[in-house]
């Protein structure tokens, strides 16, 4: 007999040899129909594993993430036999769960049109409906080379021999496909009750421009049709909601074929822009920052030191000054050292918190620039932080409390996730280990539930990322806290202690809305372009019902933008109807009109994009309550 531990805590015995589908049948049928795979001692198995020994053991459904996660990947695999199927030619490549749903990389002449999705989707449905048995199989390394090889399937060979030497080799069938797969996988492809193949894109293999392009078709799937179906609604409004659409549509920004990922802002972009930044500089002073800029280009010397030029040099942009060799920065944190180092501090000058709106380049794949998203020069606000080793909690807790006031005046909720110390690092355990304790310590006084990151951190500290929840549900990483004991060592930085000695400083990293870009769109996408008044490009649009009515339409123009008011006019001899509909197109939060009742009256009709018509008020009724508006930032 076998003891088996599970999540309740409660153990039960089983003769040696017990399935997990075995186990969850003696749970409950309800379970056992549920079940998708299972997870012993933390390892996913498949619903078939034996249990040979004492074991914990969790049952695995689509209601946990792991079991999306295993659904989707055995989607992959069928999608992948039903492309082989409808192109014989086609070589696979790798096919992952992802976020939301899977794809699978293909090597075939020529790209995949909307006509072939729905083909491989039919061929999709006859291997679900056949409901095959997904069977894990343990196999030679040589003979399965030798296997992969004879079909021409080059990518799975390097993949094979890639792997570790001691482990197992396993191979996933169902029918007569075969692909090389740790697992684990549903019982049967019947299993993969709802499914969608969503988009094409292409992708470099081990996504570098120096290998073969390739196609990867993107897909989801779902244990119910409702639940696929309500995810292709949200899809739809995504879609809807999509920045770069909306940003040409509002006239904010572009992206022009003679700079790949470096945007453009336009005129109404930059009011939404300067808009961000002047809030983000009031509260940044009032938090007790100090404003700084430094260069964009340093030279490369500054880069070996700082450990960018061993670890993150393919990101960087080069060129050449005075036959020396420059830089153009990736990150802003090598100019905010050289700006401490200018003199001697005290500890009295600590916590020292300098604050940039610096801007950046780094090297993104022309694959995966995506407007505003993932661009290749963007603005960071950072900060750095100089700390007493006794500071660092109560500053990582005053950044903390200052990212959940800037989210919350965007109304985002977002949770926080944990990052350890990455395979390539700097810095030795003990110094990681202090650095990790650092940030838990202040999430855990702060009270903030926290995910952790195994090996996610920056090569020279652990960091807390923010990641933001927007209207649609949809999560963002933006901010992040990075603490670094690596830096102060490189560059030797130092402070002059109670003691008279010098001593060692901490640093502290921090960004709140990551890339002002991003967080751009992230705020397109999340108000789908309908920014609250405080943040409109156009505040008020003055309208006219015909001509008579132009020169006081001006008046009332002229007076609100001398009051700073955001404020636009159409004048065009055009129906008001149309105008309107025009206004409410570019999401203008209030649209002031006037007609011979108002001219009369020394009034506005004013109506919101939203609520309708308002009524009659005067200017200065309206500019009151805009200003109120304003000024609680709803």
């Amino acid at each position: 007999m076998v003891k088996i531990t599970l999540p309740d805590g409660s153990i039960k015995e089983f003769p040696r040899g017990t399935t997990v589908l075995e186990v969850a049948q003696s749970i409950g049928s309800r379970l056992a129909k549920a079940a998708l795979a299972g997870r012993v001692n933390g390892h996913y198995v498949d619903l078939n594993y034996r249990l040979e020994g004492d074991a914990k053991l969790a049952i695995i459904t689509f209601a946990d993430q792991a079991g999306k996660d295993i659904l989707r990947h055995s989607a992959a695999h069928v999608m992948a036999e039903a492309v082989q199927r409808v192109f014989p030619e086609a070589k696979l490549a790798i096919g992952p769960a992802i976020a939301d749903g899977f794809y699978y990389d293909f090597e075939i002449d020529g790209t995949f049109s909307p006509e072939d999705l729905e083909r491989i989707e039919a061929e999709m449905k006859k291997i679900i409906a056949a409901d095959l048995p997904f069977e894990r199989l343990v196999v030679d390394r040589d003979k399965n080379r030798q296997l992969f090889a004879k079909k021409g399937e080059k990518y799975k060979v390097e993949l094979l021999d890639e792997l570790d030497a001691l482990a197992p080799v396993t191979n996933y069938r169902h029918g007569d496909f075969v692909d090389l797969c740790a697992g684990p996988h549903v019982p049967s492809t019947g299993r993969i009750k709802a499914f969608k193949l969503l988009s094409v894109a292409g992708a470099y293999w081990r996504g570098s421009e120096k290998n073969r392009m390739l196609q990867r078709i993107y897909g989801t799937a779902f244990e119910k049709q409702t639940d696929l179906d309500a995810y292709l609604e949200r899809l739809e409004e995504a879609k809807r909601r999509d920045h770069r659409r909306l940003g040409k549509e509002l006239d904010l920004f572009s992206i022009q074929e003679e700079g790949p990922g470096f945007p453009f802002f336009h005129p109404k972009g930059m009011v939404l822009r300067n808009i961000l930044e002047d809030f983000w500089r009031a509260v940044h002073r009032k938090w007790g920052y100090q404003e700084v800029r430094t260069p964009i280009i340093l030279h490369e010397d500054l880069w070996k030191q700082s450990g960018h030029w061993d670890h993150y040099q393919e990101n960087m942009y080069f060129t050449k000054i005075d036959d020396e060799g420059y830089a153009i920065k990736p990150m802003n944190c090598p100019g905010g050292i050289l700006l401490y180092k200018r003199k001697l501090h005290s500890y009295r000058d600590l916590p020292l918190r300098v604050a940039e709106l610096g801007l950046v380049h780094r090297h993104e794949l022309s694959g995966t620039l995506h407007g505003l998203m993932r661009v290749r020069c963007f603005t960071q606000d950072d900060a750095h932080l100089f700390l007493l080793p006794t500071q660092v909690k109560d500053e990582v807790i005053g950044v903390l409390e200052l990212a959940e006031y800037l989210y919350g005046v965007f109304g985002f909720d977002y949770h926080v996730e944990l990052s350890t110390k990455p395979e390539k690092a700097l810095g030795s355990d003990a110094d990681w280990e202090r650095a990790i304790d650092n940030l838990r310590s202040a999430l855990e006084e702060k009270g903030l539930p926290y995910q952790v990151n195994e090996g996610d951190g920056a090569f020279y500290g652990p960091k807390i990322d923010f990641h933001l929840k927007d209207a649609l549900g949809r999560t963002w990483q933006c901010g992040t806290i990075q603490l670094d004991f690596q830096m102060p060592e490189r560059f030797d930085l130092t402070y002059v202690g109670e003691d008279g000695g010098k001593h060692r400083p901490v640093m502290l990293h921090r960004t709140i809305f990551g890339s002002l870009e991003r967080f751009i769109a992230i705020l397109v996408e999340h108000y789908a372009g309908a920014f609250p008044a405080w943040l409109a490009p156009v505040q008020a649009k003055v309208m006219t019902i015909s001509d008579r009515q132009v020169p006081y339409a001006k008046q009332v123009f002229a007076e609100l933008h001398a009051a700073e008011v955001r404020v636009a006019a159409d004048l065009r001899p055009e129906k008001i109807g149309y105008k309107i509909r025009s206004a409410q197109l570019e999401q203008v939060p209030y649209m002031l009109v006037i007609g011979d009742a108002e001219v009369e009256k020394g009034l506005v009709a004013v109506r919101h994009r939203r609520q309708g018509d308002l009524g009659q008020m005067s200017l200065a009724d309206f500019q009151a309550r805009l200003k109120e508006e304003v000024h609680k930032r709803e």
